[in-house]
């Protein structure tokens, strides 16, 4: 590994196992992994850039949420991984008395399907509060499966 996971003491945040550059828990979930110099694994990395370049707008930056959609940092953590990629995926419609929210299906846009790990492993991270607001400073670099993975989805 090329860090210690910090901070979230929940097991279904600690990193059980790597494998090509990417960490996931227990139950085979990808999970984030920053270092002890704060270094973060390429998915976390990658993530932040992906959340700004299509969640933003609505979420507000950093996952922190706005008045128009929720903080998506707290969905990360409230949210279990499948119920995340469901409403990513599908959308969500909210109607009633005291809310009234719909969150559009992602579904056909490759720009978020492709990298949907990384905007998850990104916000978990944001909303374990153990990756500050900013663009992440340090980086592990991407994998060669990585790479060919992002290439042969965007293909």
């Amino acid at each position: 590994m090329a860090g210690f996971p910090i901070a979230a003491s929940a097991d279904n945040l600690a990193v059980s196992y790597t494998e090509d550059g990417r960490y996931f828990t227990d139950d085979d979930i990808p999970t984030f992994n920053v270092a002890e110099d704060g270094t973060v694994d390429w998915l976390t990395f990658n993530g932040f850039r992906r959340y700004h370049a299509e969640c933003h707008v609505c979420h507000g930056p950093e996952g922190e949420g706005s008045t128009y959609a929720p903080a998506l940092k707290a969905s990360a953590i409230d949210m279990d991984y499948y119920e995340f990629v469901d409403v990513v995926v599908n959308g969500r419609k909210r109607v009633g008395a005291s809310e009234n929210s719909v969150m559009p299906g992602f579904g056909d846009n490759r720009n978020v399907m492709c990298y949907l790990d990384d905007i998850y492993v990104y916000l978990k991270a944001r909303g374990a509060e153990v990756v500050p607001r900013g663009r992440p400073a340090k980086k592990e670099a991407k994998s060669d499966v990585i790479r060919e993975d992002e290439d042969a989805c965007m293909g």
